[in-house]
This record gives C-alpha cells, sequence and structure tokens, in this order.
C-alpha cells in the first residue's frame, strides 16, 4: 500500500530552517527530532536563504506607491496652475 505525502505547513518549515541554520545540531540529529529526511531540511533551508531577502521589500514597495500617487497629485496641481499663468499672461499681453 501507497503511503500518503506529508504536507508541511510554511511556519513548520522556517521553524526547520532556522533550526539548521544555528548549526547546534547535525541534519540527521534534526530529522531525527522532526522526523522529516535531512535532505528535506537541506533544501528548506536553501529556499530559506535564497528568499529571505525579500522579506523587507514589502515596505518600500509600498512607499513608492504612496510617494508616487503624491507625486501624481502635485503634478496636476502645478499643470493647472500654469495653465491659468499661461491664460492670465495671455490676457496682459494682448
Amino acid at each position: 500500500m501507497k503511503q500518503k505525502r506529508r504536507k508541511f505547513s510554511s511556519a513548520f518549515k522556517a521553524r526547520v530552517a532556522i533550526e539548521a541554520l544555528k548549526e547546534r545540531e547535525t541534519l540527521a540529529e534534526l530529522s531525527k527530532r522532526f522526523e522529516v529526511h535531512p535532505n528535506m531540511i537541506g533544501k528548506w533551508k536553501q529556499e530559506f536563504l535564497e528568499k529571505s531577502s525579500t522579506v523587507f521589500e514589502g515596505k518600500s514597495e509600498e512607499k513608492s506607491e504612496v510617494d508616487a500617487d503624491k507625486l501624481y497629485s502635485k503634478i496636476g496641481q502645478l499643470e493647472i496652475e500654469n495653465d491659468f499663468l499661461k491664460k492670465s499672461l495671455n490676457k496682459i499681453g494682448r
């Protein structure tokens, strides 16, 4: 009979990966402790390291969107003021 494949939560994977990064225990010891194959721990550790740089990107992207909205608003305001001044100068010049 075929064994059903286990699914692990992302929180569990992160916890195991962090334990592996601490290097207080070998992969074999972690494997026994968490009941996971050592290859999976190595894979999760590598994935954790690769994706760790994206943790802090969310805040800067949100800030950029807010800044862009403010800038577009300011551009619109300046265009209106510029048009008003052009019309005023044309009236004075005639």
